[in-house]
């Protein structure tokens, strides 16, 4: 029996007993308190690459590699292009990139899921750090904005006994129903409800303006933005009441207060600036209340596997410009938004290569497919985005399946002559930051910000309207079934009943940048002018388009409305 961790993309991150070849729940991690997800419980019966192959016809390891390096060596280096995702959280998974960016290749800046949102964040506190889990678990208030822990954090369920709960998001979600106060606002309405609610509470005199004057004196400026916003018409347009804000402002009154934010309100070319107003409601709360999005337990640490590279933005990368395409851990031709121009442009590249553990769409295009090792296989050590953690993920068995990423990138460099420490001596530097991070403060900004001065920033304009148009709003929030990609993936589109589809009805959804024919089912818990295709659903990126967001490079997934016809 020994310890490892969790390797999957979630905010729990949770810590591992492996057991006679079960995975168990860690009863004395104060986060997993002795229980896993789904995914973990059935981890090993999810079918996996085992063999390399090559143009369909299965190779062995060592020809897989020698096929790689003379594809590399028959590339220009600047017209090779390194695409890593984040299948495994694992941070020796990034090795690759210290590989690619010495041989002179292109990686990729900006995200998929949270670029937007940390944007916002940093652009406010000029830092990212989360308030732990032991601090939400004193709250007395819990803010779920945007995010749903049944599905994306259900760690965090057992510390809700007692607590008041909030929750604003377009659906009914299964906290939303149990929760003390729910607003089901209008998609990409968040960013005018946070301005709104920091006005009235101003107004109410619920701001602390002893913290304000010391770590956010611009504090005035901003009340006098939100007094910009026309109240009766813009709750007409989010579709909230003034009750809803009052009753917000009644239930956090003189409480202990956590917002916790999800990935769907900054899913928009002005993401950034939804979080930031979020951010901002918070901060107006002073030491009383405190916001997480998503954090980064490695934040402050310098990686030894980066390099100065060219960069180009991962949600509207142009494939056809590179000879040699290397992809690991991620599958762009399903997850990159505007599917259509994806497929039309790698179609053009000489060679595409796959890394993974799993097939899918971008392993059955690839020409070259090297199967990947699974956390158990390997040693690593785990960063995480909703708890001050660095987590040992030690070996735990040997398997003759797959390469690490490690050995890999040992393979290469020492094909190219590229320098590269021994594995134990990048193990040993992660593991030397673990009694830091588990240092930090569970509150990090009672006494001030990172910015230059010390004080928040708040934002200074508005000037993003809402989209009106009388098309539907598309919702792609993740599926309990599936984590991206991976896993069970979801195969219809929900619809309220009352937008007059039958059950099991074949219906077409029509974008600017494409179609998709699903079968519908209904939900009682959406708008009437949402539909939902759960993200990883087959072909949803058929229908998004490959618009950044004005900040952090973020894909805006929801941005574009979408039609429905009756096929």
């Amino acid at each position: 029996m020994s310890k490892t961790a969790c390797p999957l993309d979630c905010y729990d991150a949770c810590s591992i007993i492996y057991d006679e070849g079960k995975l168990k729940g860690d009863s004395k991690h104060f986060l997993t308190q002795g229980f896993l997800c789904p995914h973990l419980n059935h981890y090993e019966k999810h079918k996996r690459i085992t063999k390399p192959s090559y143009k369909g016809e299965i190779i062995s390891m060592d020809e897989a590699m020698q096929h790689l390096k003379e594809k590399i060596q028959a590339s220009r280096s600047s017209r090779i292009l390194h695409l890593r995702g984040h299948g495994n959280f694992g941070l020796m998974q990034g090795v690759t990139d210290h590989f690619f960016a010495s041989y002179g290749a292109t990686l990729t800046k900006g995200s998929l899921c949270d670029g937007a949102g940390e944007a916002g964040i940093l652009e406010g506190r000029g830092s990212n750090f989360l308030n732990s889990p032991e601090q939400i678990a004193k709250s007395e208030v819990i803010i779920f904005w945007g995010r749903n822990p049944h599905v994306s954090n259900s760690h965090y369920l057992p510390m809700l006994k007692g607590k008041t709960i909030i929750v604003i998001d377009p659906v009914r979600t299964k906290i939303a129903a149990q929760a003390d106060h729910f607003i089901q606002i209008k998609p990409h309405a968040d960013m005018y409800l946070a301005m709104l609610l920091s006005r009235f509470m101003m107004i109410e005199g619920m701001e602390d303006r002893e913290y304000l004057e010391e770590f956010a004196s611009e504090y005035e400026e901003f009340y006098e933005l939100s007094q910009s916003i026309r109240i009766k018409k813009t709750l007409e347009k989010i579709d909230v009441s003034l009750g809803d804000i009052g009753r917000v402002l009644e239930l956090i009154r003189g409480k202990r207060i956590s917002i916790l934010v999800g990935l769907g309100v900054q899913k928009y070319r002005s993401g950034a600036e939804a979080v930031r107003c979020i951010d901002a409601f918070g901060v107006l709360l002073g030491k009383s209340c405190g916001v997480n999005f998503l954090g980064n337990s490695t934040e402050g640490i310098a990686s030894p596997f980066y390099q100065k590279a060219p960069r180009v933005a991962l949600g509207n990368i142009d494939f056809s410009v590179y000879d040699l395409v290397f992809i690991q851990g991620m599958n762009p031709l399903a997850q990159m938004p505007d599917t259509n121009r994806v497929e039309e442009s790698i179609s053009h590249v000489k060679e595409v290569v796959y890394f993974g553990l799993y097939e899918n769409e971008s392993s059955a295009r690839a020409d070259l497919v090297i199967p990947a090792k699974t956390f158990l296989e390997k040693d690593d050590i785990r960063s995480s985005y909703g708890a001050n953690d660095l987590l040992k993920m030690p070996k735990q068995y040997e398997s003759d399946i797959g390469i690490s990423e490690y050995e890999l990138a040992s393979y290469l460099c020492s094909a190219f002559a590229i320098e590269l420490q021994s594995e134990p001596e990048y193990l040993e530097y992660f593991e030397s930051h673990l009694l830091h991070v588990k240092g930090r403060k569970d509150a990090p900004y009672e006494e001030g910000f990172h910015t230059d001065d010390g004080e928040f920033v708040f934002i200074d304009e508005l000037d993003f309207a809402l989209n009106l148009k009388r098309d539907l709003f598309l919702i792609t929030c993740k599926s309990a079934k599936s984590l991206n990609s991976q896993f069970h993936r979801e195969s219809h589109v929900y619809v309220n009943a009352s937008m007059g589809y039958l059950q099991g009805q074949r219906i077409r959804i029509v974008s600017q940048n494409g179609t998709l024919e699903l079968d519908v089912r209904f939900d009682e818990n959406l708008r009437n002018d949402c539909i939902l295709i759960y993200s990883g659903t087959p072909g949803v990126n058929r229908l998004t388009s490959s618009q950044l967001s004005f900040d952090g490079f973020n894909a805006a997934y929801q941005e574009n409305k979408v039609k429905v016809e009756i096929c």
